[in-house]
């Protein structure tokens, strides 16, 4: 099934917005830390998706570390810092998710 960019896009935001879901009661227990880490891991995935030259309009420079973010939970998952996760909760995904609510809304219909 081949996904739309639309949908490629709606998927990442909805990961990223769950992940700071589970991120608001604090403290953050492991189990909950898992969790953010696998939707933030799902949300870029779901990114990576898009044509390059999408991210790169959407993420410029950040996308390289975006991806290097999404490789360190995937392959190094027992080594991701608490501190990392949220600091990335707290610094970076708000704005993820408000560039991705900027893109939906442009492809909308008038």
């Amino acid at each position: 099934m081949n996904r739309t960019d639309a949908e490629r896009i709606a998927d990442a935001r909805l990961h990223l917005a769950t992940a700071l879901e589970y991120g608001k009661p604090a403290p953050l227990d492991q189990v909950r830390i898992d969790a953010i880490c696998m939707r933030i891991a799902a949300g870029i995935e779901a990114l990576n998706g898009l044509p390059p030259t999408s991210r790169d309009a959407l993420f410029g420079a950040s996308w390289p570390a975006m991806w290097g973010m999404r490789n360190r939970i995937a392959h190094t998952y027992a080594r991701v810092e608490r501190d990392v996760v949220v600091a990335t909760l707290r610094d970076d995904i708000p704005a993820v998710i408000a560039a991705l609510d900027g893109e939906l809304a442009g492809r909308q219909d008038p």
